[in-house]
């Protein structure tokens, strides 16, 4: 019996119970989400093309959300504020084009110079990003 077939009748018999099944499915769907809330960023040039529109304040104050910038794709997870911009509208979970009045956002960011000042100042919107 090779290796192959018999880690494959190992697996059958682990996913025919419903417990090992749930928490297969379970696992396979948290990553899923996790991949999905991560924060790559494309910004373009026509409002019509973005996901969303957000408007840079003055003040930390008047943010929705407070933005650091990532170096790294890897840095940027979950829905906290960890932005990395991508070269590609492809590559980006999310695009957004920077309107000039704030009342035509949907958004309003601050960008930050620490990664541990990013965060959610108005929860609310935080579908706006998922």
């Amino acid at each position: 019996m090779d290796n192959r077939n018999k880690e494959g009748r190992i697996f059958e018999a682990i996913m025919k119970t419903p417990v090992m099944k749930t928490t297969f499915f379970a696992i396979l769907f948290a990553c899923i989400v996790a991949n999905v809330s991560a924060q790559k960023i494309f910004s373009v040039d026509s409002r019509y093309d973005a996901d969303i529109k957000v408007y840079v304040v003055d003040s930390r104050y008047d943010a929705d959300l407070l933005v650091y910038k990532c170096d790294s794709r890897y840095d940027a997870t979950d829905n906290k504020g960890l932005w990395f911009f991508v070269d590609s509208r492809y590559d980006a979970d999310k695009k957004i084009y920077f309107t000039d009045s704030r009342y035509d956002a949907d958004l309003l960011i601050y960008f930050v110079d620490s990664r541990y000042d990013a965060q959610w100042r108005n929860t609310a919107k935080k579908h706006l990003l998922y």
